[in-house]
């Protein structure tokens, strides 16, 4: 709520400063943000809407005042109310000559309505009109509609004048024009199916930004197809080192790492590329290694940067010293005891790499089952997950005891019964002792209680009755006790 009051005063000030003092607004803002209830707020919200339902039917309203309504209804249903009688009006400033009207209906509209409403046939001709416009603050603002209103039957009315647009002088447009084009393919892939051509020459735009807002097409139909896309591994190896290296302008920085959201995306689409792909993950291995080395840990989103070369490098056909590289990675991320989230990212990436190399989870062993200990319970989920996975006859015993600690712990009976039933078969897959396997079942059976499956104790008891193979029969018979009195006290209590 704090978020909206704060985006709305930034209308108002918006407001004020397009066309003049706005102190209605100010006070409606100023009123909500010191309102001690929900009810006080919306009743100051059903004032203000009895107020607009009034005044903006009113004849011969000046244009700066019927801009200013239309911002306090996006104000309005932005705090969860109903402004729907005053949508008309901002489809009709969609159609005014006038630039800071006609934007600020383009804006109201994207935000009222959904693709589907009844009012949007009524700016189709509008919007058609805008894209051929000779100003491109408003070809910017008619594709900005166009991406959030066109559906699927009305891109044939439309496509045309988008594809001119890729091509545009104006960088802006041209971005905006690519996304439009795979806002289409997300509404109807066949029809921008001939069109694919176009993404592909402007991931060789002058622009960056154009060049960014073609990844995300370009990522979407690599992920439907990967191989006809393979020609493409050095171009976007290339470009990938490039934003690495900094030759792009400093303008696309964030907190000191060059184009990081570029980055991240590139290396998603590398990890589709070469997933089984010798041949095309040879030319990957140099660039995301080098990125792994030289990415930021002070910051979050260089942090995010080397989650997606780790993801990658688990990715794609392994090799040695990038694996070795995501390993040091992992161990950094693991070992960050004041930030759940770059534990959990840890977890998941180590995760991924087990898929390659089961061996490398011995190094982080002891970090992992750690994270059982963590208040965040998002993140001992996971690790209990993983924890699982990482299991063998070696660690059987240290991972089934702190597991078993953990299920003490929590009150959720449907994970508790989970967590048991894991434990179990771990136990029986690699105890490696008869007298371990008996002590870690009676844990489980003590504090799982009725939430172990029956199957399991009678399983359990049977294999009491047949004895368990010690050659010392004294040592055969302390078992047995030891498993019968718990397993009494469990059974008939």
């Amino acid at each position: 709520m704090e978020q909206l009051r704060t985006i709305g005063r930034e209308l108002a000030m918006g407001s004020q400063g397009g066309f003049g003092q706005s102190k209605e607004f100010l006070d409606l803002v100023k009123s909500i943000g010191e309102a001690r209830s929900k009810a006080e707020e919306d009743r100051i919200v059903l004032s203000e809407i009895e107020t607009l339902k009034r005044r903006i039917i009113e004849p011969d309203i000046p244009k700066r005042k019927m801009k200013e309504f239309i911002i306090r209804l996006v104000y309005v249903e932005m705090l969860g109310h109903d402004a729907s009688f005053g949508y008309i009006h901002a489809v009709k400033m969609t159609h005014d000559d006038n630039i800071l009207i006609k934007r600020t209906g383009y804006l109201a509209v994207t935000l009222f309505l959904d693709e589907n409403h009844d009012l949007i046939i009524l700016i189709v001709n509008t919007i058609q009109k805008d894209l051929k416009s000779d100003n491109y603050l408003v070809v910017c603002a008619a594709l900005n509609a166009v991406c959030r209103l066109i559906n699927e039957e009305t891109i044939p009315a439309v496509l045309p004048q988008v594809v001119e647009l890729v091509n545009h002088p104006k960088e802006a447009v041209r971005k905006k024009a690519i996304m439009a084009l795979h806002r289409f393919y997300q509404r109807s892939p066949s029809s921008v199916s001939h069109l694919v051509s176009n993404f592909r020459k402007k991931l060789s735009d002058n622009d960056p930004s154009v060049m960014g807002a073609t990844l995300c097409p370009l990522y979407d139909l690599i992920t439907v197809d990967a191989n006809s896309y393979k020609d493409l591994v050095v171009s976007f190896v290339s470009i990938l080192k490039q934003v690495a290296e900094h030759r792009l302008p400093k303008s696309y920085d964030y907190h000191q790492m060059p184009a990081p959201y570029i980055q991240i995306k590139l290396l998603k689409i590398l990890a589709l590329l070469g997933t089984g792909d010798k041949q095309a993950s040879e030319h990957m291995y140099t660039v995301v290694n080098d990125i792994t080395r030289k990415a930021d840990t002070s910051s979050n989103i260089g942090n995010a940067v080397l989650y997606e070369c780790v993801c990658c490098a688990a990715a794609i056909y392994p090799n040695p010293k990038l694996m070795e590289t995501a390993s040091s990675t992992i161990s950094r991320f693991l070992k960050q005891s004041d930030s759940h989230n770059l534990r959990y990212m840890g977890i998941d990436a180590l995760s991924r790499l087990i898929k390659l190399n089961p061996d490398i989870a011995e190094q982080h062993q002891l970090a992992v089952i750690d994270c059982l200990e963590d208040r965040d319970d998002t993140l001992k989920r996971k690790t209990f997950e993983l924890l699982y996975r990482m299991t063998k006859s070696s660690n059987v015993e240290v991972i089934v005891d702190r597991t078993i600690d953990y299920m003490i712990s929590i009150n959720d009976s449907y994970y508790k019964t989970e967590i048991a039933s894991r434990c179990v078969e771990l136990a029986e897959q690699y105890a490696p002792s008869n007298q371990w396997f008996i002590q870690t079942m009676n844990k489980v059976f003590e504090h799982a209680g009725d939430l172990v499956n029956r199957k399991v104790v009678h399983n359990l008891m049977h294999l009491i009755a047949e004895g368990f193979g010690e050659d010392d029969d004294a040592v055969d018979s302390q078992l047995r006790l030891s498993a019968v009195s718990v397993l009494d006290h469990f059974l008939f209590t």
